[in-house]
C-alpha cells in the first residue's frame, strides 16, 4: 500500500463522512478503495452500471455525447458526491458517460450492496436523495450557463468548481480537455484563459493551471457558480437532520 493509499478514508468523501457512525459501519465493510486515472471511463452511455463511486480525491466528469460526436460536460463529481445515482433511482442506465478528468482515489460499492443499503439505511437514503437534488441543480445551471454566458464566465465557473474539489490551487488540464468539457472551440478557451491570466486570476503553462487570486476569479464568474455552491451547501448541510 502506497503512502497516498494509507491517507485515504471514507470520511474524505462528504456523503460518507456525514453519515452517523452506525449508518456508515454497514457500508465500510464493503467499500473498495480504487485508484482512478485521468481518462478512465467509469461507465458508457446506455450500459448497465455495476458500481457506485464515492470520490475522495478524484474528479469525475459526467458527459453527454451527441450523434455527431460532439460532447459537453453536464456536471462534475468530486469529494462532495457520488457517481451512479441511476442505481438507486431505479434506472440502472443513463445516456451520459462518466470519465475521470482529475486522477485520484474513490471508494467503490457494488450495485446490489448499494441498493440494499439504500432500502434499509434511512440516513443514507436521505443523504443520497438530497445529493441527487443538488446534482440536478448543477446540471440545470450548467445548461443555462452554456447557453447564456461567455466562455470566460463558463471557464471561471468551471475552475472554481474544480478548485472546491481539490486540496491545492493547481491542477493539470489541457486546453483541449477544457474545451471538451465546456463544449466550445479550443481557440475560445485559449482566449478566455489568456484574459484570466492577464488579469492576474490564474497562471497557465504547459497544461498546468494555478489559481492565483480566487476572489478575483469569482468576480469573473457568472452567478451560476454561487447558485450551485449555495444549493449544495443547503441540501447537504441539512442532510444529517
Amino acid at each position: 500500500m502506497t503512502s497516498a493509499e494509507k491517507m485515504q478514508t471514507p470520511h474524505l468523501n462528504f456523503l460518507l463522512g456525514a453519515l452517523p457512525a452506525a449508518n456508515l459501519a454497514p457500508l465500510e465493510a464493503n467499500l473498495e478503495l480504487v485508484q482512478l486515472r485521468l481518462g478512465d471511463m467509469l461507465y458508457e452511455p446506455n450500459t448497465q452500471l455495476q458500481h457506485a463511486y464515492f470520490p475522495t480525491s478524484a474528479i469525475v466528469s459526467l458527459h453527454y455525447v451527441t450523434a455527431s460526436g460532439a460532447s459537453v460536460e453536464i456536471s462534475g463529481v468530486g469529494n462532495e458526491g457520488m457517481v451512479g445515482i441511476s442505481l438507486f433511482m431505479g434506472g440502472n442506465t443513463t445516456p451520459s458517460s462518466a470519465m475521470v478528468h482529475t486522477s485520484g482515489y474513490a471508494y467503490r460499492l457494488e450495485r446490489s450492496l448499494l441498493n440494499a443499503e439504500f432500502a434499509n439505511n434511512i440516513a443514507l437514503q436521505k443523504m443520497l436523495l438530497r445529493y441527487t437534488q443538488a446534482l440536478i441543480t448543477q446540471v440545470s445551471q450548467t445548461a443555462a450557463c452554456n447557453r447564456h454566458h461567455s466562455v470566460e464566465q463558463q471557464l471561471s465557473r468551471w475552475l472554481l468548481l474544480t478548485l472546491d474539489r481539490i486540496t491545492s490551487g493547481e491542477f493539470v488540464l489541457t486546453q483541449e480537455l477544457v474545451a471538451n468539457m465546456l463544449g466550445v472551440r479550443r481557440e475560445s478557451v485559449t482566449a478566455a484563459a489568456a484574459s484570466l491570466q492577464g488579469n492576474g486570476c490564474i497562471s497557465y503553462r504547459r497544461g498546468h493551471i494555478s489559481v492565483l487570486n480566487r476572489k478575483s476569479l469569482e468576480g469573473y464568474a457568472c452567478e451560476c457558480y454561487a447558485v450551485v455552491r449555495k444549493e449544495m451547501q443547503r441540501l447537504l448541510g441539512a442532510a444529517q437532520t
